[in-house]
């Protein structure tokens, strides 16, 4: 009579109950986003896509992959990063100044500048079911939003990542976006720049006083050059272009007394207004 042979029990290897973590691809606490399929740049569009239509727009080029939302959906937009894509990790807030130069009022001068402000955020998502070998994948997002250049104001991120507030006091402080809580603007305290400074330093409006008082580097055109070599071939000279921050000297700097002298000696104040220091008032 043959002795009846115990029950091992579970396979822990092949018993997925046993081991919870054998198969890192199907759980979905280790990817969340590991069903949707698809490469991250398809799993992005079709995220935002579905949420926001065709106010949406992801691409993917050199760097991370980048979605545009309005800026009415700023907040939605993040929360969908991080919950529907898992992107947890917050990187940096930060602001672009993509004003251009304004139309052509004649040799070193034009208009105002027009255009809006990029308001971008950098997220990332780990990822340990798609490389768990490798020890987990990274994948990089850039939800990015555009606010006018005259109304720049968009709710405060704090309350999607925390981390934002630091974030939104330097980018306040440089470009002079304002952020909201609740509808009402926040009194963000400055954290690079002395109290006593006024302006917003990284808008291309900004005057940049000490390249405006003297020769900078590079100034000269070609052919102007104090070393040019005696006999050599003259360079015809390019259409002069004033880099940003500097004005014309009829557009900012000191003036002499009397009644139609009205421009302000301004050594670094935000110029953002008509008739400001940085635009200038010119009749002609």
């Amino acid at each position: 009579m043959s002795t009846p042979v115990p029950d091992p029990g579970p396979d822990p290897v092949a018993d997925p109950v046993a081991d919870p973590v054998a198969d890192p691809v199907a759980d979905p606490v280790a990817d969340p986003v590991a069903d949707m399929g698809g490469r991250w740049p398809a799993r992005v569009a079709a995220v935002y896509g579905e949420a926001f239509g065709d106010e949406a727009r992801a691409e993917e080029g050199f760097g991370p992959v980048c979605v545009d939302v309005p800026a009415s959906g700023w907040l939605a937009a993040l929360e969908l990063a991080r919950e529907a894509l898992g992107c947890r990790f917050f990187d940096f807030l930060t602001a672009v100044d993509e004003s251009e130069t304004g139309a052509d009022l004649g040799p070193g001068r034009s208009g105002p500048l027009t255009g809006d402000f990029a308001v971008v955020c950098h997220l990332a998502a780990r990822h340990r079911g798609r490389s768990a070998q490798a020890g987990g994948g990274v994948d990089h997002l850039l939800v990015r939003t555009r606010v006018p250049r005259a109304a720049a104001v968009l709710p405060s991120a704090v309350g999607v990542f925390a981390g934002a507030r630091w974030h939104e006091r330097e980018t306040h402080e440089m470009f002079g976006v304002d952020f909201t809580d609740d509808g009402v603007v926040l009194e963000l305290a400055h954290l690079l720049l002395p109290d006593e400074f006024e302006g917003h330093p990284l808008r291309k409006d900004f005057v940049l006083a000490s390249r405006a008082a003297r020769p900078w580097p590079g100034a000269k055109e070609p052919g102007e050059s104090d070393h040019a070599t005696p006999g050599a071939r003259p360079v015809p000279a390019r259409r002069r272009v004033r880099p940003p921050g500097v004005p014309t000297p009829e557009e900012w700097g000191p003036r002499p007394p009397g009644p139609e002298s009205t421009a302000p000696e301004s050594t670094g104040s935000e110029t953002t207004g008509p008739g400001s220091a940085g635009e200038g008032t010119d009749d002609g």
